[in-house]
């Protein structure tokens, strides 16, 4: 039985990353609340090496639509400030020499919407991807089986096991998007 335990393991192991990948992938979506996760990712040539701005700078979120980077070098400023600009995110740093504040737009109807369809399709992406690695373990059952290293009742109840905890995980990656999509329309 050790060899199903393995297989259980490993379909729960991939699965939990793939929905802690789209959790990432949303703290990255905007949804005109100011959080320092916009900026997660970015990073700014500091001395001829790109450096994340989390590793360069203080960032914090002050007010609910502003951000507040504070780099602890001050020649590292005008990089961070292109970075930013150069990013998908449409945000324009102001920069007082000390700090460079970023006020975060309210989002218009027509960019909520947009972002609602991001999210949906990132969401069916991690579906997909969970019902490969499903297909993966039944696969690696069926090995099991074919090999006679397990029987075919086995086999059954390992698959029925295997589709349950799909469906969990799905139930997780709808409820991630759910919670996302009331954060992009509530504002």
């Amino acid at each position: 039985m050790s060899m199903i335990d393995d297989i259980f393991e490993d379909l729960k192991d991939r699965m939990d990353k793939t929905v802690q990948t789209l959790g990432k992938g949303f703290t990255k979506i905007r949804t005109g609340r100011a959080t320092p996760a916009l900026l997660d990712g970015l990073s700014a040539d500091y001395y001829g090496t790109q450096t994340p701005l989390a590793q360069m700078a203080s960032i914090t979120a002050p007010e609910p639509r502003l951000l507040m980077i504070q780099p602890w070098d001050s020649q590292a400023m005008g990089e961070i400030e292109k970075a930013i600009l150069k990013s998908e995110l449409s945000l324009t740093p102001q920069n007082d020499g000390k700090v460079i504040r970023i006020t975060i737009p309210t989002l218009t109807q027509e960019r909520r919407k947009d972002l609602s369809k991001l999210v949906k399709k990132n969401a069916e992406e991690a579906k997909v991807a969970l019902r490969n690695i499903r297909r993966d373990a039944n696969e690696m059952l069926k090995d099991l089986k074919k090999d006679k290293e397990i029987s075919e009742d086995d086999q059954k109840k390992a698959e029925e096991r295997v589709q349950k905890i799909t469906d969990d995980f799905v139930k997780l990656v709808d409820a991630e998007a759910a919670t996302k999509e009331k954060e992009i329309l509530e504002f």
